[in-house]
């Protein structure tokens, strides 16, 4: 009798599902755990959360700390995560586009990808002396509160933005965006404005304008910002860095092969 081919094991696939499971615990707040703290985070059994960590240590995808019971993200996802840089268009093409942006603004930038639930940054540059830092640091940034998570937020299925209103709406700061029908009202007047305000919802001090960038099929599934502390961020500024912001974004939207609407 022939057996059950791997990619067709629910078993195998359930593994698989609690591995990432345990790994989605950790983030830029909680970036150190134990194995009790992950256990009751994911509802999985200690003895099983433990034996996912033990493997995810071996292989290098996580780190066990010497002087306690707690594990943290590994070295080897971080080059994973430059290996998807590296095979993504659109920081290749994006780049000129963001130095250009960083030049006329005067300020810094952000550029990510929505993963269907945060705004991934992938790329961070701040001014300096009108060219630019590049830092390149992969972190997640709430969808629901920052400039580049509302922008592309604003342009995806009515489920898709069920789904985040109700994983919560976390408060960051006293501007931060908590009521679903505040969030929605926002997201239309996105869709028709085709920008959005980060009016220090995520960072004290820090403001933001941002525009959805659209691939070949016309779907929004990346933003672009340009930000700087609130000071510099001025109602009376905001148009005209909104102009430019959609200006790039359709820039970089088109090099990736977006025709334009019809």
């Amino acid at each position: 009798m022939s057996k059950t081919p791997a990619s067709h094991d629910p078993s195998g696939l359930k593994s698989v599902h609690k591995t990432v499971a345990v790994l989605e615990c950790f983030s830029r707040l909680e970036r150190s755990l134990s194995v009790a703290e992950v256990a009751k985070k994911t509802g999985l059994p200690k003895t099983t959360t433990h034996r996912i960590l033990t493997t995810l240590r071996e292989v290098g995808y996580v780190e066990q700390e010497r002087e306690r019971e707690h594990y943290r993200l590994g070295i080897r996802l971080f080059e994973l995560g430059n290996v998807v840089l590296d095979s993504m268009d659109l920081p290749r093409e994006a780049a000129p586009f963001v130095e250009r942006l960083i030049q006329l603004s005067g300020e810094g930038s952000h550029l990510c990808v929505f993963d269907g639930a945060q705004a991934v940054v992938i790329q961070h540059r701040d001014p300096d002396g009108g060219t630019g830092n590049r830092v390149t640091t992969i972190h997640a940034a709430p969808a629901h509160c920052t400039g580049v998570g509302k922008a592309a937020l604003a342009f995806q299925p009515e489920e898709t933005i069920t789904r985040i209103i109700q994983a919560g709406l976390q408060r960051y700061t006293r501007t931060t965006i908590t009521e679903p029908d505040a969030l929605r009202a926002e997201l239309t007047q996105i869709r028709g404005q085709g920008y959005a305000i980060d009016n220090s919802e995520h960072e004290a001090g820090l403001g933001c304008v941002a525009a959805p960038i659209r691939n070949a099929a016309g779907d929004v599934f990346a933003a672009i910002s340009v930000s700087g502390p609130q000071v510099r961020m001025t109602e009376d500024r905001i148009p005209s860095l909104a102009e430019l912001v959609m200006d790039i974004a359709e820039k970089i939207s088109r090099r990736l092969g977006y025709a334009g609407s019809s």
